[in-house]
């Protein structure tokens, strides 16, 4: 008898109940794309990873060379995902750095990847902060993208002196990750964020536009508070993406209705998407029947939104498995796609000195305007193209700036169930241990954070001596 699926590929993942690395089939069923594997102990396990055939495998030819950081700052021992650091067999640098400055938070959400709440009362010291910022420098130079991130990092006590240590360094964007409830409050602390600008963005907590989805999100409704926080960034014009968590069932169905709405508003740059990962606190959360998967958000967003179109959401070339992009150019109350009009070449080869856009030549100046580079590298397009990531660079005048872009990006995170070891290579978001150790999202909530590598040391105690000599 014939399979009831088609074998696609092999690759390691990691048993979800005991975390050691299992090998892995990539297979086809149902036109779905699943996980198949099966550990000694737990036996066998089916995670479905893609809900598109098609997109799944537009992503793995969607691959660039991964660029690297400028230092390694572990030895790589035991093998991915026990080695993290980064170590040199990690395939790409930290498009975007995570520093966590506060474990407490404002809000307890039933849904929570780094359990804060109000009754965990730790913040990083700013000598503390300083050293993370500093080993980011140090692997990455020039970093791209820092966010400052918590628990609520609005509250930590010396917020605007943490600001100040990351506008000190050489960061090309900084970002707040903030639930809006302080900018929402306080319409001083909302303009004196604003003097940090520009290369400075709130990454702004926005799950739903209805009450039901926000008390299952975040156990009230924050309506009104995100009403008043956007007035207040509006007011101010300063840069803002709003953040959807998703979860099946409860707010899948807004997506082309937050992207409507993100469009009306001044400040929104874009909207982020993220699928529930099964990690910290997940009230609620199935993994088998809640998951949504990278694929499966794209498909909903296309259908519900008019804006975009299949080949305007593309896979990310620097990690296409977990990310995927569509930018747009707000002009003269007009909203255009730009990604479908760029060639699969120019964004694998990263250069894009002779872009043709045959599709739609009457905007080809606009295009030619967007991607682009200005002669002062201290300008708003130069600080754009930093922002547009995987793009070509094409020299041209620098009317237009950041407000005239709007990006929807979808970022899915891997947990024990979906975890892929050839996609957490490419990982590029990554968070840095407070001991300045730089260890991709995944991996961070898996095995380092609040005293998992406890376990994570067993599984390092169990590998044995002829298993190292591989790595």
């Amino acid at each position: 008898m014939d399979r009831p699926y088609l074998y696609a590929e092999l690759t390691n993942s990691l048993c979800a109940k005991c975390l050691r690395k299992v090998e892995a089939k990539v297979v086809y069923q149902e036109g779905k794309v699943y996980l198949h594997k099966h550990c000694d102990e737990h036996g066998f396990e089916r995670v479905l990873i893609s809900t598109d055939i098609e997109y799944y495998q537009r992503c793995r030819s969607t691959l660039k060379p991964g660029q690297m950081p400028a230092k390694f700052n572990t030895a790589t021992r035991f093998g991915c995902p026990y080695d993290c650091g980064l170590c040199p067999d990690h395939e790409q640098h930290s498009c975007l750095s995570l520093i966590e400055v506060t474990d407490q938070c404002n809000l307890q959400c039933p849904i929570c990847y780094a359990e804060s709440s109000p009754h965990r009362q730790t913040h990083r010291s700013l000598a503390q902060i300083e050293r993370m910022l500093d080993s980011v420098v140090a692997n990455e130079a020039e970093p791209d993208i820092v966010q400052i991130s918590g628990g609520e990092p609005t509250i930590h006590p010396q917020f605007f002196e943490i600001l100040d240590a990351a506008k000190r360094r050489p960061i090309k964007h900084l970002m707040v990750n903030t639930n809006g409830v302080r900018i929402a409050q306080d319409a001083n602390f909302a303009r004196r964020l604003a003097e940090y600008a520009p290369g400075f963005e709130i990454y702004l907590q926005f799950d739903s536009l209805r009450s039901g989805p926000l008390y299952a999100l975040r156990g009230a409704d924050l309506s009104e508070v995100r009403r008043r926080a956007l007035d207040r960034l509006n007011e101010l014009n300063l840069s803002t993406t709003l953040v959807v968590t998703l979860k099946r069932g409860v707010n899948d169905s807004e997506m082309g209705e937050i992207v409507d709405f993100a469009l009306r508003q001044r400040c929104v740059r874009g909207v982020t998407f993220q699928p529930i990962q099964d990690a910290g606190r997940t009230e609620g959360f199935d993994p088998a029947k809640d998951r949504l998967t990278l694929g499966e958000v794209r498909q909903q967003l296309l259908a519900q939104s008019s804006v975009f179109k299949p080949d305007d959401i593309i896979p990310v070339p620097c990690h296409p498995d977990c990310l995927a992009m569509g930018y747009a150019l707000k002009l003269d109350g007009r909203v255009t796609p730009l990604t479908g009009m760029i060639p699969s070449s120019v964004l694998l080869n990263a250069e894009g000195s002779n872009l043709v856009f045959e599709r739609n030549p009457a905007i080809r100046a606009e295009v030619l305007k967007l991607f682009s580079t200005s002669h002062s590298p201290h300008s708003a397009t130069a600080a754009l193209r930093q922002l547009l990531c995987c793009l070509p660079l094409v020299k041209a005048p620098a009317e237009i700036t950041y407000e005239n872009v709007f990006r929807v990006l979808i970022i899915q995170f891997l947990d024990a169930h979906n975890f892929d070891v050839r996609s957490v290579k490419k990982s590029c978001i990554h968070i840095v241990h407070p001991d300045g150790r730089i260890i991709p999202f995944d991996t961070f909530n898996l095995f380092y954070r609040d005293g998992k590598e406890q376990r994570l040391a067993e599984i390092q105690n169990s590998i044995r001596p002829h298993d190292l000599a591989r790595h």
